[in-house]
């Protein structure tokens, strides 16, 4: 989950999460070929912008409603700026079309953005009425309404197991398969908090959307179809940071940075290395950065961040 700086539903102004350390990390400087591939509404895009007003930046993002909001800002003072409707995981081919060999940095900002949880109509709140929609392309085929109302209970159940990580998932599954039809949001965060499961602190219903928001955008799909080679989209110094708010997210850019460090992939036991695997990248945190603690205090919804860099070696 992320909030972003600019103008989103009403006027309210968002902040990017952890910006500084974002900054810090991927080193803009002039001359630098940047891609925040998940851009939003620009907060961390005008930052590194603002940090090396040389560079050029390009901005990625499924959502049509956030790049309108960004490219005023970021394409209206900065003319080496490219704004793309298009997932991250299309980066490799974006740059092939561009004529790009890789980037000098690159980052990804998962999750939600404050653009679409604070527009009631979107549908991806569960503390304002609005339809079952979730969709960060609202072009997509799936809605949230048809996981609701159309899937079985059982796979509705293994849905906000695997990807809520809810230990009440049966429970849940069948209290929404029984009050079927749902309409709204509102409906279904009345049917799982009447369940009265749920830890301090966190709304009973968290769980329960986050499970059908990510299926709905094929998020984790998505994530690992970037992971499986995203270090090719950085020429050799190159930086990506990744921002994840949950464990399904951090524990896939884990693995995935692990695995391109690593100096051999072939099972532990192998007497000799047959893989030709050769370490892609240098760990840069070995322990994922957090938010320091006055940024959680002012923006509540960072609390959960964790951000993790690589950098591309040289002749790998």
């Amino acid at each position: 989950m992320t909030t972003e700086k600019g103008t989103g539903p009403g006027g309210v102004a968002h902040v990017p999460v952890m910006v500084g350390e974002v900054a810090e990390w991927l080193r803009p400087r002039p001359g630098a070929f940047l891609v925040d591939a998940t851009v939003g509404l620009g907060g961390h895009a005008a930052a590194l912008v603002a940090a090396a007003p040389d560079i050029e930046l390009l901005g990625l993002d499924r959502d049509p409603a956030a790049l309108a909001i960004a490219r005023q800002p970021l394409a209206g003072g900065h003319q080496a700026v490219i704004l793309r409707q298009a997932h991250f995981a299309d980066l490799p081919e974006i740059l092939g079309d561009l004529g790009r060999n890789g980037a000098d940095g690159v980052l990804l900002d998962l999750g939600v953005s404050s653009l679409q949880l604070d527009d009631a109509s979107r549908g991806f709140s569960f503390q304002s009425e609005g339809p079952l929609d979730m969709r960060m392309d609202p072009t997509a085929p799936l809605t949230a309404a048809e996981v609701v109302n159309a899937w079985p209970e059982r796979d509705l159940a293994r849905l906000i197991a695997d990807y809520g990580e809810e230990p009440g998932a049966r429970r849940v599954a069948r209290a929404i398969v029984r009050a079927r039809p749902l309409a709204t949001t509102a409906e279904l965060a009345r049917v799982v908090s009447g369940l009265g499961r749920g830890r301090p602190g966190l709304h009973p219903a968290t769980r329960t959307f986050q499970a059908i928001r990510i299926a709905v955008n094929d998020e984790l799909a998505g994530l690992e179809r970037f992971l499986a080679e995203g270090w090719r989209s950085l020429r050799p110094g190159g930086r990506l940071a990744v921002l994840a708010y949950h464990s399904l997210e951090d524990r896939r850019v884990k693995d995935a940075f692990r695995r391109w460090a690593a100096d051999c992939l072939c099972p532990p036991r192998t007497p000799r290395c047959v893989c030709g695997w050769s370490a892609k990248v240098r760990l840069l945190t070995r322990r994922p950065l957090r938010p320091a603690p006055i940024e959680v205090a002012r923006n509540a919804r960072a609390r959960s961040a964790r951000l993790r860099v690589v950098e591309r070696l040289a002749g790998d």
